[in-house]
C-alpha cells in the first residue's frame, strides 16, 4: 500500500501535466467534441497503463541492453509527433466541418504511447523508482500499473472536457485556427527534451 500511495502521487503529477497526450486530447475536444474523442480518450487511459505493465515485465531491460533500439524508437516517435503537430496546426474549421479529418481511433491512441517520448520517461522512471530488489517484481509492477490506471481517467478527462468547453468559446474560424496553431506549437515544444536526448546520445 505504501508503494501504491507513493506511485499514485507520482502518476498523478506526471499524468495531469502538459504533454503530447494531453495536448492532443484537448485539441481533439476542441475540434471534434467529447463524444467523437472518446476512442482517443480510452486509448490513452488504457494504452499507457498497458505500456507500463509491458515495460515493467521485461521490455525495459531489453531496451537497456540495446540502447540503439531505444533511440530508434525515440527518433521515429519524434518524427511522428512533429507530423501530428503539423496536422493539428494545419487543421481549418472548414476541413473539420466537412469531416476531412477524424480524431485518433482507440488503437491509434494505444499505439501512440509507444512513440511518445514523455510516456517512455514516465513508464521507465516509475518502474525504476518504485520497484525494489527485495520485492516481488510482478506485484510491484501491478501496483504501479494500477496507480496509472486510477489517475488516467480523471487527469486526461480534465483536458478533454477543457477542450470541449473551449469549443463553445471558439465560435469563429479565426479563434479556432489560432487555438490549433497554439496546440501544434506546444506539441513541438514538448518534443524538445527528447530531441536534446537524441542529440546527446549521438553527438556528446
Amino acid at each position: 500500500m505504501e508503494i501504491f500511495i507513493a506511485v499514485f502521487f507520482f502518476a498523478f503529477s506526471t499524468t495531469i501535466t502538459p504533454g503530447p497526450n494531453n495536448i492532443m486530447i484537448m485539441s481533439s475536444g476542441v475540434n471534434y467534441g467529447v463524444k467523437s474523442s472518446m476512442p482517443h480518450f480510452l486509448g490513452i487511459c488504457l494504452g499507457f497503463p498497458a505500456m507500463v505493465l509491458v515495460v515493467g515485465m521485461g521490455f525495459g531491460s531489453v531496451l537497456e541492453q540495446f540502447p540503439l533500439l531505444h533511440q530508434m524508437i525515440k527518433i521515429a516517435g519524434t518524427i511522428y509527433l512533429l507530423w501530428l503537430a503539423w496536422v493539428i496546426g494545419s487543421q481549418t474549421p472548414k476541413a473539420i466541418e466537412k469531416g476531412d479529418r477524424k480524431p485518433l481511433t482507440f488503437w491509434q491512441a494505444v499505439l501512440f504511447q509507444w512513440v511518445n517520448g514523455k510516456a517512455w520517461v514516465m513508464a521507465t522512471g516509475a518502474v525504476a523508482a518504485f520497484t525494489t530488489v527485495a520485492g516481488t517484481l510482478w506485484s510491484e509492477v501491478m501496483e504501479i500499473t494500477a496507480a496509472f490506471l486510477a489517475v488516467a481517467f480523471p487527469c486526461v478527462g480534465i483536458w478533454l472536457v477543457a477542450g470541449a468547453g473551449l469549443r463553445q468559446l471558439l465560435t469563429n474560424h479565426r479563434a479556432q485556427r489560432i487555438f490549433n496553431i497554439s496546440m501544434a506549437l506546444l506539441l513541438v515544444f514538448s518534443v524538445i527534451p527528447v530531441v536534446l536526448d537524441i542529440w546527446q546520445f549521438y553527438f556528446s
